[in-house]
């Protein structure tokens, strides 16, 4: 009932034994309590050092409790002085860690110009945790490469469910590619049925999370996102940043619709091969741009050639302009 106390049963029985038989020895309480006298004297020693006992005047060499009107007023101070003392310690140890992360903050490289250089898929992926647990009212992003690898979508579920949970408006933008790829779809489902909302377009400038318009992330190089990712917190370049995907939301299509064909009778797709190829990019670059593969981008192609009655790509582009295919 004491142990909160630091008086243990065995302690506690012996001092309320004490109380009532004075004059016993160790033999006769042993006796009594029905255990070893080695347990009896432990109690002894444990009682003596919460100050329940003190000499006895009257049997020099003998031990009289404390009564328990001032023998746990001195227990319930010592427990006192022992929350104070953690209490203290805990501030100190809040104090430290503050120092620490205020020290850590000023050694990442370049944060001081609202630049920071991540190096490493762990410190991205811890560096998205930390924003995703920090944002309040918006996650924007660009997911260009088409289909969504299983590892991607694995590490996106807790932080967009996370951020679905607290009310934080969740708006993701896929490659119309991504349709044909049944996971990436399904986690796009999954997204807006929690709150989430998912559309797609042809081609993605870049891969980008814009969190709550103050901090953004960025890849080093847009061609090979492994090289690591930028963090940028200037306020000039996440206006920009901003108003691009405001851009490329407002003409993208929502992922839940079927996609039909323009005017001239082009794909979304089809349209922004035409203007890769027409700007010198090669079947391998626009595949990659297009999230599709470079035999189906290759065939994508004849076909145009087909519907333009082209010889050549050279002459595809001349007609496709002249079509306003390219606009």
């Amino acid at each position: 009932m004491l142990a909160s106390l630091g008086l243990d049963a065995e302690a506690e029985s012996v001092y309320r034994l004490m109380l009532i038989q004075q004059d016993w020895g160790v033999t006769e309480m042993a006796a009594h309590l029905a255990c070893a006298e080695e347990s009896v004297r432990s109690a002894l020693d444990r009682l003596a050092e919460l100050n329940l006992l003190r000499r006895s005047m009257q049997a020099p060499g003998g031990l009289r409790p404390v009564s328990p009107d001032l023998g746990f007023q001195l227990l319930l101070q010592r427990q006192q002085a022992h929350l104070l003392a953690q209490q203290q310690q805990f501030a100190e140890s809040q104090a430290a860690i503050s120092r620490l992360l205020d020290e850590y903050s000023e050694l990442r490289t370049g944060e001081r110009h609202g630049v920071e250089y991540l190096q490493g898929i762990d410190a991205i992926q811890t560096r998205l945790e930390e924003l995703a647990h920090r944002s309040t009212s918006e996650c924007l992003s660009f997911m260009p490469g088409g289909a969504q690898s299983a590892a991607s979508l694995e590490a996106s579920r807790p932080l967009d469910e996370d951020l679905m949970g607290r009310g934080v408006r969740v708006l993701t933008v896929y490659l119309d590619s991504v349709r044909n790829d049944t996971p990436t779809v399904e986690y796009a489902r999954w997204l807006q049925d929690n709150g989430g909302e998912v559309r797609t377009v042809p081609a993605l400038p870049l891969r980008m999370v814009l969190f709550d318009r103050e901090v953004a992330l960025l890849p080093v190089d847009p061609t090979n996102t492994k090289k690591g990712a930028v963090q940028l917190t200037g306020p000039g370049v996440l206006t920009a940043l901003g108003a691009l995907f405001e851009q490329v939301w407002r003409r993208a299509a929502l992922i839940g619709c079927s996609q039909g064909r323009d005017e001239v009778g082009l794909t979304g797709q089809e349209r922004e091969l035409l203007r890769l190829l027409t700007q010198g990019a090669t079947d391998e670059i626009a595949a990659k741009k297009l999230g599709i593969g470079l035999r189906t981008s290759r065939r994508m192609m004849s076909d145009l050639m087909a519907r333009l009655g082209a010889r050549s790509r050279f002459e595809a582009g001349v007609l496709a302009n002249k079509a306003g295919w390219t606009d």
